[in-house]
């Protein structure tokens, strides 16, 4: 280290020291200085307009950024509140503004895990800051503003935020799926008739033995039901025998039901499957529902009647 180069502690002061009212200290100086705030962000930041009146809201500063876009930033010297953050939307909003800031001297944590919701929610094309701003004594009757970033829109925030909004989206489909087929059921069958439409890629009820179950189940591109076997939960042998039993029976089962099925033993899982497959339609495809769910409605109806008496008769 250079001999003339003298490392000394930084020394905080209360942010009202240095900007005693916000309105009248802290929002010009972060006019005349954008360019720190700025690059601090990493973003191109000019002034437009201070004060800019928004209905009877009167927000700090507008600036536009290096495309052109308005950005807001909304200042506090004291710690974070909802009235600032019911702002900080509503001129968002108002203004069709595409970055939000907004600086406090002591954000609270509450407040910061909204901005951070906020930035995986909204679409790629908005943004979120959350900024502390601090004041540091630099010298005799110096201080010094210093920018910490708490919270920012990045990538990862924003390809989780699309993954949750599919999933939600899946499950919102998944449910009024089940609706429908449940609604459909009902006038053939009174299998499934106290069952209730779920949000998940399953929905069951009870074949007659504990642990094994007939299913539906939806995918993107298509729809299945099976026989879940998975009565023997200590070593699965027993469901072994209990779908060894089935195949022994396969062709007449397939021919009373009336098509092939598939037979999943899985040797290498504790549980085994008889399975059929519908690739006719799938929740992807919203036209093909009514269709798919009358095959899936008929077809367990016939596999009902084919397996459940022989599964009844079954001994492990």
């Amino acid at each position: 280290m250079d001999e003339q180069t003298k490392i000394i502690p930084l020394e905080m002061v209360p942010l009202s020291k240095a900007f005693p009212n916000e309105s009248k200290d802290l929002t010009p100086w972060l006019a005349d200085n954008i360019k720190a705030l700025g690059d601090r962000l990493g973003i191109k930041l000019l002034i437009e307009q201070r004060e800019k009146s928004v209905g009877d809201f009167r927000l700090d500063l507008l600036c536009q950024d290096g495309d052109v876009q308005k950005v807001i930033i909304e200042n506090q010297v004291e710690e974070t509140d909802h009235d600032h953050l019911g702002k900080l939307l509503t001129y968002l909003v108002n203004l069709d503004a595409k970055t939000a800031i907004w600086v406090t001297s002591n954000p609270r944590l509450e407040h910061q895990k909204v901005i951070e919701w906020l930035n995986e929610a909204s679409p790629n094309s908005t943004a979120f800051y959350l900024v502390k701003v601090e004041a540091i004594k630099t010298g005799e009757n110096m201080i010094s503003p210093l920018f910490s970033v708490l919270a920012k829109p990045d990538k990862q925030t924003k390809e989780i935020g699309v993954d949750k909004k599919e999933w939600a989206e899946s499950h919102h489909h998944r449910l009024e799926f089940w609706k429908k087929l449940l609604e459909r059921s009902k006038a053939k069958t009174k299998l499934f008739s106290n069952i209730s439409p779920g949000r998940y890629q399953y929905i069951s009820t009870g074949a007659g033995k504990a642990g094994t179950v007939f299913r539906y189940a939806i995918y993107n591109e298509w729809g299945t039901i099976d026989l879940y076997i998975d009565s023997d939960q200590e070593t699965g042998k027993g469901n072994k025998a209990i779908f060894g039993a089935f195949f022994n029976q396969k062709e007449i089962i397939e021919k009373e039901f009336g098509a092939p099925l598939e037979w999943h033993r899985l040797d290498d899982a504790r549980c085994s499957i008889i399975q059929k497959s519908f690739e006719n339609g799938g929740l992807a495809k919203p036209e093909t529902w009514p269709a798919l769910q009358d095959q899936m409605i008929d077809a367990m109806i016939r596999f009902d009647g084919a397996l459940r008496p022989r599964l009844a008769k079954i001994e492990v």
